[in-house]
């Protein structure tokens, strides 16, 4: 099975980095606005030279779903970081990571460790989603530690401001995930599993269902556009995840994703 998903994830990262995901494909397609030529030769030239769509070949953050009472006879995480080992070094990507984040950084030319989450579920596969993420994009990951008496107005408008002021740092039109309770770091894990959802899917509950629906309209009205040069969608989707919380708290986590959705996901049935 080590063998099978060591496998499976260097074909999907290194597909990743190389050919633009099919769901944003589709807007980068449609768009006519400036520098729209130079977007999309870059795309074709990075999948027929198998090169990078972005010289930020960024840091892997994998999202692990095991089942409850499987017993896994190989180390996850050396799994995983053996794979970004092996596709980083023989694909010649940009290793981005660094030994100590304040005193010593100090490139590890492997771009390993990951960034590893694990969870739990009731099926019998084992499923692994991943986000290749730059530093633009990462740096844009905000929380706000909000009153418990917030409305959904009010968190609608701390989004909306955020992106405004914000997102044209980002490589826009960016995709959005939004985690809300929960704690602190349980806001923004949530926030980040958001970004590995296709575009299509809404969130199980109608409140949050229709609030992401609301999101992407006013988010696509403040008219960043592509590149933030105002031409364009500014937003691809949004995708909130929520969680029980402190009477007493409200976590509201932002994270981002470019407009190359760099993302995958490979299941084993076990």
């Amino acid at each position: 099975m080590r063998d099978y998903i060591f496998k499976l994830l260097t074909t999907e990262i290194k597909k990743a980095n190389e050919i633009i995901n099919d769901e944003a494909k589709i807007f980068i397609d449609d768009y006519e606005g400036p520098f729209s030529e130079e977007i999309k030769n870059n795309i074709l030239i990075a999948e027929s030279k198998e090169l990078p769509l972005c010289q930020d070949t960024g840091i892997i953050e994998f999202f692990v779903f095991l089942p409850k009472f499987f017993n896994i006879s190989f180390d996850i995480e050396k799994l995983l970081n053996d794979v970004v080992l092996y596709v980083y070094k023989n694909n010649f990507y940009r290793y981005s990571t660094v030994k100590d984040p304040l005193f010593e950084r100090v490139n590890l030319e492997n771009n390993s460790p990951s960034i590893v989450h694990y969870m739990f579920h009731d099926k019998k596969f084992i499923e692994i989603r991943f986000l290749v993420k730059g530093g633009g994009s990462e740096n844009l990951s905000a929380l706000f530690m909000l009153k418990p008496t917030s409305s959904k107005e009010d968190i609608k408008k701390i989004i909306c401001d955020y992106i405004k002021n914000n997102g044209m740092r980002g490589c826009p039109p960016l995709n959005i995930g939004i985690g809300i309770g929960g704690s602190s770091d349980k806001a923004v894990v949530l926030s980040k599993l958001a970004l590995t959802y296709d575009f299509n899917n809404r969130n199980d509950n109608i409140f949050y269902s229709d609030f992401e629906k609301e999101l992407i309209e006013d988010l696509n009205d403040l008219k960043i556009g592509f590149q933030g040069l105002g031409s364009g969608r500014s937003v691809y989707s949004v995708h909130i995840n929520y969680f029980p919380t402190h009477i007493a708290v409200l976590p509201l986590a932002i994270s981002i994703d470019c407009y190359l959705v760099r993302k995958g996901c490979v299941r084993v049935e076990v």
